[in-house]
């Protein structure tokens, strides 16, 4: 029988597991959080923009740099791990900065660390729109990760990347390997696996998380998690028949629009044809319209309405008998 485990045993374990989950989370920052990724207004256009050494837009120098890699505007000189001595002395603005990133566009201060080691561990190394293919260099906004496919995103088209990030490729929630229920699901291949073939030899799967895209690697969800929706086609093959000619059946979908046109061109005839012949009955009647004025006026001569608001009457202007 194992030992019973005792009081100052659990708190030792349980504190040693907070420091751990502590350090995780330091390595783990959220993009939208980093430093290289902030909100900042220029000083003369007051534009809002990404974190940068020049403006974007009008490529002046900003008054108060921040730190890409730490976030810091001014340096305290508290510790000696300044590559630049300024003793007694705070360094602020240009006397601060120490380098400007390659792939962040920003500055970064002259502390020994965040000199060596922001360039490795830049989160905006790689950060190129999966929609319009732009680098951080190419616009002026900040980047943002897809909450699904976790590839990156400008500010410009996030939320519409986002609305159809669910939409798989497949035209059914089958299984991409054989013909039952895919209940995991890539949104980075847009695929759905099931549990025999979800597994795979070359990624491994980590303990507490979902089973790894035996194609790309991404983290799979469970697809009774999302609201996925499948490839709707507006025209192509489902539309055009088997029994068509030319490939995949397109050409009689061609066919078929340009009937459809051809149609409305013969029904804007007709209603043209008709509404030129109710023109001529209008002139028509135009001519005769003195004699149709006689009649109308015999007709309603000896109509009588009786005592109305426009004879000039009313209920309680009754004459006395």
């Amino acid at each position: 029988m194992p030992k019973k485990k005792t009081g100052a045993r659990k708190k030792a374990e349980n504190r040693r597991e907070r420091e751990k989950q502590i350090r995780a989370s330091r390595a783990n920052i959220d993009l939208a959080k980093h430093p290289c990724n902030a909100s900042m207004e220029c000083d003369k256009c007051q534009r809002r923009q990404k974190n940068r050494a020049f403006c974007y837009f009008c490529n002046s120098v900003q008054k108060l740099p921040i730190c890409a890699q730490c976030g810091k505007t001014k340096c305290m000189m508290k510790s000696s791990d300044c590559v630049i001595k300024h003793a007694g002395v705070y360094g602020t603005g240009l006397a601060m900065v120490g380098a400007i990133c390659d792939f962040c566009e920003a500055w970064v201060c002259h502390g020994r660390k965040c000199l060596s080691t922001h360039a490795c561990i830049c989160p905006l190394a790689d950060a190129e729109c999966i929609e319009c293919e732009r680098s951080v260099w190419d616009h002026g906004g900040r980047i943002f990760a897809c909450s699904f496919c976790h590839d990156f995103l400008c500010e410009d088209d996030q939320f519409e990347h986002q609305a159809s990030c669910q939409v798989l490729e497949a035209e059914t929630f089958k299984c991409v390997s054989c013909n039952r229920l895919g209940q995991h699901s890539c949104l980075r291949c847009k695929a759905c696996f099931c549990d025999d073939h979800v597994r795979s030899k070359v990624f491994k799967q980590e303990k507490g998380k979902e089973p790894p895209c035996p194609k790309c690697g991404h983290e799979t969800q469970q697809t009774k998690d999302l609201s996925m929706s499948t490839r709707s086609l507006k025209f192509g093959r489902q539309t055009g028949g088997e029994d068509a000619d030319g490939a995949s059946g397109y050409d009689a979908y061609w066919k078929n629009l340009s009937s459809s046109k051809a149609g409305e061109a013969g029904d804007r005839e007709d209603e043209y044809d008709e509404y030129e012949a109710e023109e001529d009955d209008e002139d028509d009647n135009d001519e005769g319209g003195k004699d149709s004025d006689s009649e109308t006026t015999d007709v309603f001569s000896n109509l009588n309405l009786g005592r109305t608001y426009a004879s000039g009457y009313a209920h309680y202007e009754e004459s006395e008998d």
